[in-house]
């Protein structure tokens, strides 16, 4: 364990603590989102397969710039703490090799215009995108509005993109602008990886890019069409935020200073499938998979991981429990985990997923204390994740002539913990605090998170029942 002086971390101490002196890397990928999930994942598969710097990653933020603000004067470069039940092991990642404010479009631009230039992801979290659940632009957001007016200015200029001042503030207003660029620089094909958790969300970015482009410029969305891959993702690791405590125990143990660190476990999974027109990283090296279904893969984790999580945070939170750990040891919670998930693997396909060893595993990373992952943070975005985690379980039970009483009961939780007053992070507040105030107000609740569910009068009313009996005057079953 170090106890000495602590170094900033940087690139030139880096290599003088260590006597190899590495080139920082050539930038080939694009990524919107910078975050500590992209770091523990997209980033660290880069780092892992790519040790001649031939793939540098510029990293933009999306909603703050606080993340590039940490990692610019450290040239990028973070400590990553992969954190198992037993130790900790750390390690220093080398992919990124530039760290943006996402505001900063005249950099942005240059750098999806770039010739070599190869691949964009992102991570923007499901609202991030602001597209409707079958993937349009949400023309009642004042945002995309107010975008697609400034894109239409910004196209119709003869002047260079990277000089617009007034410029798009969404993440797909951004990415239309860079794109234009490109196409107006003849620079060639590219590859768009969305790596959020949304089902077949390649597809949907494309939809939604696509809508918002028809909006500003034919031309510009049949050159997307005929230029632009779009690529389905599955990802996985489980990273939560980083703590005070967290940059401490890493500066002990390695001796740098650095304000960028993240915490992730063991376990990490990335899914693929598209093409790579202008050429990838071998991700595979490091165990990402490319397969020709995407669906069976990405179902499975929202389903089962992303759809406990959910189940975990609504009812953990309403027994005081703060973190997934905590709420998993719970037995009777525990309980209710894997009722749902019996509920979830009928509507799984049955061969090539391992569903029974992918559940264990679940519980072992579920429990592992170590990784503090709070389910304040789980909990936000309520509407947008239960919509894909949750609903199709539900209803592919309902149809099938099964109550879904695991499901009803995840969304009785939330129900519950919203019509108590409970204030959840969620780009739909504004209408989660019309319906509780409504009469009907669990009604009203589901019918934001799929109007399938508030239609039919047996949901809501078992929604009902599943909360008073689980959920209310301090009962929770």
């Amino acid at each position: 364990m170090y106890s000495g002086t602590l170094t900033r971390l940087s690139r030139a101490a880096l290599d003088g603590a260590d006597g190899v002196v590495r080139p920082k890397p050539e930038v080939r990928i694009v990524h919107l989102g910078l975050g500590a999930f992209h770091r523990a994942h997209q980033a660290w598969y880069t780092a892992a397969v790519d040790p001649a710097g031939e793939w540098g990653i510029a990293a933009f933020t999306g909603r703050t710039p606080d993340a590039a603000l940490e990692l610019a004067p450290q040239d990028g470069l973070f400590t990553l703490v992969v954190r198992s039940p037993a130790e900790d092991e750390v390690s220093v990642v080398r992919s990124i090799a530039e760290a943006s404010d996402g505001a900063d479009l005249a950099r942005l631009v240059a750098r999806v215009r770039a010739p070599r230039t190869a691949v964009v992801t992102l991570t923007i979290t499901e609202p991030g995108y602001r597209l409707t659940p079958d993937g349009r632009p949400r023309l009642d957001d004042g945002a995309v509005v107010a975008d697609i007016e400034r894109l239409r200015q910004a196209f119709a200029s003869a002047d260079d993109l990277a000089r617009t001042v007034d410029g798009p503030v969404t993440a797909l207003g951004r990415l239309l602008l860079a794109l234009e660029a490109r196409r107006r620089a003849g620079s060639g094909p590219l590859a768009v990886v969305p790596c959020d958790n949304i089902p077949g969300n390649g597809r949907f970015v494309a939809r939604g890019l696509d809508g918002l482009a028809r909006q500003v410029s034919d031309e510009t969305a049949d050159w997307i069409a005929a230029t632009v891959s779009f690529v389905s993702t599955s990802v996985d690791r489980i990273t939560p935020r980083t703590t005070e405590d967290d940059i401490r125990g890493a500066a002990r143990l390695t001796g740098w200073d650095d304000h960028a660190v993240v915490v992730t476990e063991p376990f990490t999974d990335w899914v693929l499938c598209g093409d790579f027109p202008a050429g990838r990283p071998a991700w595979e090296d490091a165990g990402a998979r490319f397969v020709a279904d995407i669906e069976p893969f990405e179902q499975r984790k929202l389903r089962l991981l992303n759809g406990a999580h959910s189940l975990l945070a609504y009812a953990g939170l309403s027994r005081g429990y703060r973190t997934v750990a905590q709420a998993v040891a719970d037995p009777a919670l525990r309980a209710r985990v894997e009722a749902y998930w019996n509920e979830s693997v009928r509507h799984l396909p049955a061969e090539g997923l391992d569903l029974r060893g992918y559940r264990d595993a679940l519980i072992e990373r579920f429990a592992n204390a170590r990784i503090e992952h709070n389910l304040e943070q789980i909990a936000a975005e309520a509407v947008a994740k239960l919509r894909v985690r949750i609903v199709g379980t539900l209803l592919a039970e309902r149809a099938a002539g099964r109550s879904g009483s695991a499901c009803v009961y995840a969304l009785a939780a939330w129900v519950a913990l919203v019509r108590s007053g409970r204030a959840l992070v969620d780009a739909e507040s504004a209408a989660i605090s019309e319906a509780r105030a409504s009469a009907d107000a669990t009604s009203r609740l589901l019918a934001l998170i799929d109007p399938r569910l508030a239609a039919d009068p047996d949901i809501v009313a078992a929604v009902d029942a599943a909360r008073a009996a689980s959920f209310h005057r301090g009962a929770h079953l």
